[in-house]
């Protein structure tokens, strides 16, 4: 069974100075075709070191995607690394030299001489021409496996990857299967209560099934390979049910649904209008709702500290003031080592008041509280 790793090269990525998003796109892209992607790593500019991370790989996998260190500099060592990998040479190819010519020409521009450097490729490679850019990709292939070089930029990456190297890796690896996926959230449950309930399913071979845990929320990821888009809906749909039916209403969405929409939905159903303040939140659950619009009134991020017993009253004070038919208020305190967070819902139908001691990152603690007073909204 074919497998990938992603090689994303560049020291400004290890210094931090740069986030690498090439790699999550490319293992999106991968799998959509099927292929399974069990590595991703990040190497600096140095052809030694991304030489001997190709060799290691090529013991691993089929297919091996790199990203980065494709341009003219001397801080650009791909093709001498891959070139180091093989034992090979580089040469020079004219109708590349030309092509990026012509690129400069079309915007005005004249190449420098270390322009050339990117028309010089590992012997035998496959060029794989760049028309959104000046740097060239390639392909060496050594006992049917593929090391397949791309730009670092990602709008090059992305053109590449969907108009030469998709459509070479299905006909070469003949893969006619897809990977899908669909993410579950919960709300109001740890990560480790969840894994007591599911834990059999979480030792699934096809689909899989694993855990993500955020500050206030837990994703469960379903991930299923079949052979097309129907049978693998068949397959995530019935490991979603078992999943809904032993978790119940701790789940309040999938995929792209949040918290936020997902709260909005009694609110909506009984058309009341919601006024909200907050106090150590930074702000948080204004920032979060104020997108949605209507059936909101977002009110302005209150500074200083409260009481619990006065926020309350500010919370009603609030409300009438914006003659708003409900009011959510969120206090977030620092006792010492334990963040004390005071939820205060005011509906037609009643109050109620919530008291939550939180033990986590203090950073984490606005967060936490927002989630869990979304949830009271959703549980209207």
């Amino acid at each position: 069974m074919a497998s990938a790793e992603i090689l994303t090269i560049g020291t400004e990525i290890l210094l931090g100075e740069i986030t690498d998003t090439n790699a999550a796109y490319i293992a999106r892209q991968l799998r959509s075709i099927g292929l399974d992607v069990y590595r991703k790593t990040t190497v600096g500019d140095n052809a030694h070191r991304i030489a001997a991370l190709i060799q290691e790989a090529l013991d691993r996998c089929q297919v091996i995607i790199t990203t980065g260190g494709l341009g003219p500099t001397i801080d650009d060592p791909t093709r001498e690394a891959i070139a180091l990998a093989f034992g090979l040479t580089l040469e020079y190819h004219p109708h590349l030299w030309e092509q990026i010519e012509e690129r400069f020409r079309r915007y005005g521009r004249t190449p420098t001489e270390n322009n050339r450097r990117q028309a010089f490729l590992p012997q035998g490679a496959i060029p794989l021409e760049n028309p959104v850019g000046t740097a060239p990709a390639f392909i060496v292939e050594r006992d049917s496996k593929f090391v397949i070089c791309l730009p670092g930029v990602p709008r090059e990456m992305e053109h590449l990857l969907h108009n030469s190297v998709i459509p070479f890796l299905k006909q070469r690896l003949h893969l006619t299967e897809l990977i899908k996926t669909r993410v579950l959230h919960t709300i109001g449950v740890g990560e480790s209560l969840i894994d007591s309930k599911i834990a059999d399913l979480e030792s699934s071979s096809n689909p899989t099934v694993g855990l993500a845990a955020h500050s206030g929320q837990v994703d469960i990821r379903i991930a299923v390979k079949a052979k097309n888009e129907l049978e693998a809906e068949q397959q995530i749909q019935q490991m979603e049910q078992e999943i809904r039916k032993r978790l119940g209403n701790w789940i309040f969405g999938a995929d792209d649904e949040t918290i936020e929409k997902i709260a909005l939905q009694p609110l909506e159903n009984k058309q009341w209008l919601l006024a909200t303040c907050e106090c150590g939140t930074n702000g948080m659950l204004l920032q979060r709702l104020s997108p949605l619009g209507k059936p909101f009134i977002a009110a302005q991020y209150l500074s200083g500290m409260y009481q619990p017993h006065e926020f309350f009253q500010h919370t009603e004070n609030f409300r009438q003031f914006s003659k708003a038919d409900c009011a959510l208020g969120i206090l977030v305190r620092s006792n010492k080592e334990i963040q004390e967070v005071y939820i205060h819902l005011i509906t037609p139908e009643g109050r109620e008041t919530f008291t939550k001691p939180y033990g986590g990152p203090p950073q984490n603690a606005p967060r936490w509280a927002v989630h869990h007073s979304l949830d009271i909204l959703r549980n209207l």
